[in-house]
C-alpha cells in the first residue's frame, strides 16, 4: 500500500504542475483522469485487503474514499464542461487530503494488520 501511496502522490503533484504551468484543460483532464483511475485502483486493492482481515473500521475506510472519488469526478466534471473552476481549491484540497487520509486514516489500520499478523 505504500508504494501505491507514492504513486498517487506523484500523480496529484503532476496534476498540480500542471495547474501552475498553465497547462489546457485537456491535458488538466487527463492528468485528473488518470488520478481518478489510479485512486480507484488503489481504494478497491485496499479496502480488499481490509475486507479480507475483517478490519473492524472497514465500513467507515470505504465510506471515506467514495467522498473524496465523488469530489474528484465532480472536479473532472466541470473540467470536461469548461465551466470555471478554482483550481486553487483542487491545489489545496488533493494534497491536504491524501495526507491526512494517509496519516490518520490509513496508520490504523496498518497498526492493526500489524498487530494480527498480516504483515
Amino acid at each position: 500500500m505504500d508504494d501505491q501511496h507514492g504513486i498517487l502522490m506523484d500523480t496529484l503533484n503532476e496534476l498540480r504542475h500542471m495547474i501552475v504551468r498553465g497547462s489546457n484543460r485537456r491535458e488538466i483532464s487527463l492528468q485528473l483522469e488518470r488520478l481518478i483511475e489510479f485512486t480507484q485502483m488503489h481504494f478497491q486493492s485496499e479496502e480488499q485487503l481490509l475486507e479480507l482481515h475483517r478490519f473492524p473500521g472497514a465500513v467507515e475506510h470505504r465510506a471515506s474514499h467514495h467522498a473524496l472519488l465523488s469530489r474528484l469526478y465532480s472536479a473532472l466534471e466541470h473540467v470536461n464542461r469548461e465551466e470555471p473552476i478554482h483550481f486553487s481549491t483542487v491545489l489545496e484540497f488533493l494534497p491536504a487530503w491524501y495526507q491526512e487520509h494517509v496519516e490518520q486514516v490509513d496508520q490504523p489500520y496498518g497498526q492493526w494488520l500489524n498487530e494480527h499478523g498480516v504483515y
